[in-house]
């Protein structure tokens, strides 16, 4: 939120005593996020928020550059033209939540696609001010609780991992009986596959890392905390059991560091309270691993960017959020860049199948590149297909009854391209999405294809080096 934000149209301020600047086209700079401004009481002020919305969403209308590239703009589209003046004006404030309702959070347009984002003095920021929106409306209505209750991703795993089979029993797809119920009661859509809990998680499995190879070229050299994620953790612990694995590989010195979760799903419900004392908690749990001179390498990527880009701007004060900041690497971009400083230790292997890489949007999001793409490309004599197209997931979006439709729609696109590739393998940078996509492109096979098998990329990574895990 900027009040001394210039209107639509007006001119960029000029130095003191000078005149205005015109405003130029945008995507001429580098462009930048202003802090998440939600201790001011004006952030959930809804009539403050209504109005910054129909600013936004008149310069959505008069662009329309995002037609296709998620639910909401073809909704706020259709809602303009429909509506009795053909202009945002015609649109009632009740039917903004519908526009917001279909927001993932995924920041492609902020990323990839509006050329009014700051610094252009239009300071369009479409996903923070869905955020704003969702947590107006959790002021003024109440939040979603069975939406915030899926959130609690650390407590739910906790009650899970001790009746892992029943739960996993509960939740499957072929318990038809189940599935209905918690459709009916919960909201979760009966067709939405559903993460599988062990009772064994990546914390009980690394107990005993995996000690540093003394032939690995970066031996002596780098040291990492290795934060593995509530989903990991929980939902695929041989997840962090290959990374670990590879590291070791590598000659680096790694600790299992998982004080808590970044809270992704808090973020998307708009508790932005709860999710920095998260930020809060895990940031002071990880300094001193920090000052020890350890890299904070998180498995997931939505992980990655609530540490690297979320955090500070929800708590731009906080120090230590700052250093984690700093610190913090996706696991794909940790291996590129240990390839790149020290070299890649010897003993990839092909890998027989071609591998379809879904490059996630909360990847793309983190600006480093396809990182996935590079560090799957140094297995020798592998085929990688890229896709860079939002799978729909969003998280909860995808899961529940309400929204899993539109997840839906905006995923087949990519489902498409994956059964176009025919390789045997699917990955992304996101769990959730390549499980929402696996689900998806069986749907787009020819009849008697085989679906690709899911994994995650550092797992395939793993696999090339004749890991187990």
């Amino acid at each position: 939120m900027d009040p001394d934000a210039p209107e639509p149209g007006a001119a960029a301020p000029g130095p003191a005593g000078g005149q205005p600047e015109q405003a130029r086209e945008g995507s001429l700079e580098a462009p930048f996020r202003h802090p998440i401004d939600w201790r001011d009481p004006e952030f959930h002020d809804l009539a403050s928020v209504e109005a910054e919305l129909e600013r936004v969403f008149d310069i959505c209308h008069g662009c329309r550059r995002c037609f296709n590239l998620c639910e909401s703009f073809p909704r706020l589209f259709d809602l303009v033209d429909e509506g009795p003046t053909g202009e945002v004006d015609g649109v009632a404030k009740a039917d903004y939540a519908k526009v917001t309702e279909a927001c993932t959070l995924c920041d492609m347009c902020f990323m990839t696609k509006c050329p009014y984002v700051p610094p252009h003095p239009w300071n369009v920021d479409f996903p923070h001010l869905m955020l704003r929106h969702r947590a107006a409306m959790r002021k003024a209505e109440g939040g979603e609780f069975m939406r915030e209750q899926l959130g609690r991703t650390d407590r739910n795993g906790k009650l899970a991992k001790p009746v892992a089979g029943l739960a996993n029993w509960a939740t499957d797809l072929k318990n038809k009986p189940v599935r209905a119920a918690m459709e009916a009661v919960v909201g979760v859509d009966r067709e939405a596959l559903l993460p599988r809990f062990h009772r064994k998680t990546a914390r009980d499995r690394l107990r005993d890392m995996p000690p540093p190879d003394p032939a690995g070229p970066a031996y002596g050299k780098r040291k990492v905390a290795l934060y593995a994620t509530c989903f990991s953790d929980y939902n695929a612990p041989q997840t962090a059991v290959a990374a670990a694995g590879v590291l070791a590989r590598q000659g680096v010195e790694t600790v299992f560091a998982y004080p808590g979760c970044c809270g992704m799903p808090l973020l998307e419900a708009a508790d932005i309270a709860a999710v920095a004392r998260s930020a809060e908690q895990v940031s002071a749990a990880l300094l001193p691993l920090i000052e020890d001179g350890h890299d904070v390498v998180a498995l997931t990527a939505s992980c990655a960017l609530m540490l690297k880009f979320e955090w500070p701007l929800i708590l731009p004060e906080s120090e230590p959020v700052k250093r984690l900041a700093a610190a913090t690497r996706d696991i794909s971009e940790y291996v590129v860049e240990l390839a790149r400083d020290h070299g890649l230790a010897p003993g990839l292997n092909a890998l027989p199948a071609g591998v379809t890489l879904h490059h996630a949007c909360h990847a793309r999001a983190q600006n480093m590149g396809a990182k996935s793409a590079q560090m799957l490309r140094m297995i020798p004599d592998t085929k990688v297909d890229l896709i860079e197209r939002c799978s729909g997931h969003g998280g909860t979006f995808g899961v529940m009854k309400d929204t899993r439709p539109a997840a839906v729609k905006v995923g087949k696109p990519a489902a498409r391209q994956v059964a176009k590739a025919g390789n045997d393998a699917l990955c992304s940078d996101c769990p959730l999405a390549c499980k929402h996509l696996g689900q998806l492109v069986s749907a787009e096979l020819a009849e008697g294809a085989a679906a690709p098998v899911q994994s995650s990329p550092i797992e395939l990574f793993a696999k090339a080096y004749g890991l187990e895990f």
